[in-house]
């Protein structure tokens, strides 16, 4: 123990020694976690939409003020050109056209029908399929308005009516933020642990000091639990922080106990710690080590579940999202947070993220070529 009290001891004095780390550690964090939820947002607003309007009648400008009402479009042109719209999208001036045909108003009192065409600049498929979705949505409602308005008094009364009501549970509000913070912190998390864990043992190989832990009786297990501790302790005080930072800025307060979070974020951090000196253990170079690390985050993140569901995925990339220790992260914490969910609720996850702990520390430990 003696031996492993002076490594932790070494540790934490190199950590506090250099000031990068320090920054990387805890201000990169706080500002990441304070920018990325007001840019990450599932909403699409400002929708720029061109108008051609062939019938210009008071049906057909209600229609587009309808539009324009619920803040999700801005009209970039409304006139009746259809060409000049087509050069609109081509110059990215505009997202969708909406063209309103000849004796519209006519066509929809006498028949009590219509047709709208809506084209949809679909370079950008995220944008242009909910925009277009919003759009036909915002149509309907419009209809069925005007179908309420030209009924019959008498008719309105005696015809069947189907109300339904929505609620949202976990999420009443429908705060987006709610959902990609706590996701978001799971990432940073991950990010500092492994790029820094990354980093660890390289550096010491590279500035030569090693060697002298190589001929020393320092134990391979001591060595690596000397170099995962300090990291382990410093994300338990990050997500400390992260925490603080979503009651401050965005007033999120877990429904579920805090418990259940540190304890899976225990556990998880000797996952991700134990993967970062793995890539530490078998690179030659800080840089060399970087890379690693980078390439592995951006499949973490890809392949997490926080931008895109999992269950949307095809099949090859579900399974690889489930082996993913990130994905379980995300979806435990934002179970904790949104549903109240306790550890009883994730002991699946915590099981698999134990197993993980196991097999990647075990590996490391023995992946560490130590010379007496």
């Amino acid at each position: 123990m003696r031996k492993l009290a002076f490594i932790l001891q070494k540790e934490f004095r190199q950590i506090f020694r250099n000031p990068s780390i320090i920054r990387v550690i805890f201000i990169m964090p706080i500002m990441q976690l304070i920018i990325l939820p007001n840019a990450a947002d599932y909403e699409i607003k400002n929708i720029n939409l061109h108008v051609v309007d062939h019938d210009n009648t008071s049906l057909s400008r209600r229609l587009v003020e309808n539009i324009r009402a619920t803040g999700y479009f801005k009209i970039e042109d409304y006139g009746s050109d259809r060409t000049a719209g087509l050069e609109a999208v081509e110059r990215d001036k505009a997202d969708i056209i909406l063209e309103i045909p000849n004796s519209f108003e006519k066509t929809l009192v006498r028949e009590e029908k219509a047709k709208l065409m809506i084209s949809v600049n679909a370079i950008n498929g995220v944008k242009g399929g909910l925009g277009g979705a919003y759009l036909n949505t915002m149509i309907r409602q419009f209809n069925e308005d005007i179908r309420t308005e030209w009924m019959p008094p008498a008719k309105t009364q005696q015809g069947s009516m189907i109300k339904s009501t929505s609620t949202f549970w976990f999420n009443p509000s429908m705060n987006y933020k709610f959902f990609m913070v706590p996701g978001i912190l799971v990432l940073l998390l991950t990010m500092v642990g492994s790029n820094l864990a990354a980093i660890n043992i390289v550096r010491e190989k590279e500035i030569g000091t090693i060697e002298q832990i190589n001929v020393s009786p320092v134990k391979k297990y001591q060595f690596i639990l000397g170099k995962l501790i300090p990291f382990w302790v410093i994300g338990i005080v990050v997500m400390t922080i992260g925490f603080v930072i979503a009651w401050l800025f965005y007033g999120i307060i877990p429904l579920g106990s805090y418990l259940t979070v540190y304890v899976f974020a225990a556990v998880y951090l000797l996952v991700i710690l134990g993967i970062g000196l793995l890539i530490s253990n078998y690179s030659s170079t800080q840089q060399q080590a970087m890379l690693v690390s980078f390439f592995l985050m951006m499949i973490f993140v890809l392949m997490s579940g926080l931008y895109t569901s999992i269950e949307s995925m095809p099949e090859w990339a579900k399974w690889i999202a489930h082996l993913n220790p990130v994905s379980y992260f995300i979806e435990v914490i934002r179970r904790v947070v949104l549903k109240g969910a306790s550890l009883s609720d994730v002991n699946y996850e915590l099981g698999i993220v134990f197993i993980y702990a196991i097999a990647v520390n075990t590996w490391a430990i023995i992946s560490y070529r130590k010379r007496h």
